[in-house]
């Protein structure tokens, strides 16, 4: 897809004052420091669109940005920050949760996996809550340039087999990475057909 425009909207903790849900929206959401900032620049083309950070738990505030002026991207706080108070978590918790439940034209939240780990149960829960909240969902590898293509095979194998001990089907999946771009053009299709039948339905 093309980009002609793409820009910060607002930021905030009450999903309520969200801007107006007239357009198609997808949330990117994952633990903490997985990538979240930077695939969002990489599919914006921009390189400081979303504040990027080596600091884990940076984003603590649900971020909106409209791209080609008809669609929103959202990036969510990362979940499972350890250091983070448990009240501070609690708070995000709820208003995450608030937030993907509640929000009418959210149409697909990305989950972002780290792809050079195991599955982690935070992750594996994460996905679960999604499933019973009847959430669509996609699950995006990130970081893949960081692995050979046997190990990205063995870590994503692997993967599936656990996901698999929950779910009758895997869901679906994209592999990415933000320094390649590899993954941009199949997220992309993906929005834009998923709008297409938004549209139509």
């Amino acid at each position: 897809m093309k980009i002609h425009s793409a820009e910060f909207l607002i930021s905030n903790t009450d999903p309520k004052k969200c801007p107006e849900p007239e357009f198609p929206e997808y949330a990117f959401i994952g633990r903490s420091n997985v990538g979240k900032s930077s695939l969002i620049n990489m599919l914006c083309e921009r390189k400081a669109l979303a504040k990027t950070s080596s600091t884990p738990g940076k984003t603590q505030l649900i971020n909106h940005f409209i791209v080609n002026e008809n669609i929103y991207l959202v990036d969510l706080p990362g979940y499972g920050y350890a250091k983070a108070s448990k009240s501070e978590r609690a708070k995000w918790d709820k208003f995450i949760r608030s937030y993907l439940i509640n929000r009418r034209n959210l149409l697909y939240t990305f989950v972002l996996i780290d792809s050079r780990h195991p599955a982690q149960r935070i992750d594996l829960e994460f996905m679960a809550q999604l499933g019973r909240d009847q959430i669509p969902f996609v699950i995006i590898f990130t970081k893949i340039d960081k692995l050979s293509s046997s190990a990205l095979n063995k870590n994503l194998a692997a993967y599936k087999k656990a996901m698999l001990k929950e779910w009758e089907v895997m869901p679906p999946w994209v592999t990415t990475s933000s320094q390649t771009k590899t993954g941009k053009d199949e997220i992309w299709n993906l929005i834009e057909q998923t709008n297409k039948d938004y549209l139509n339905s």
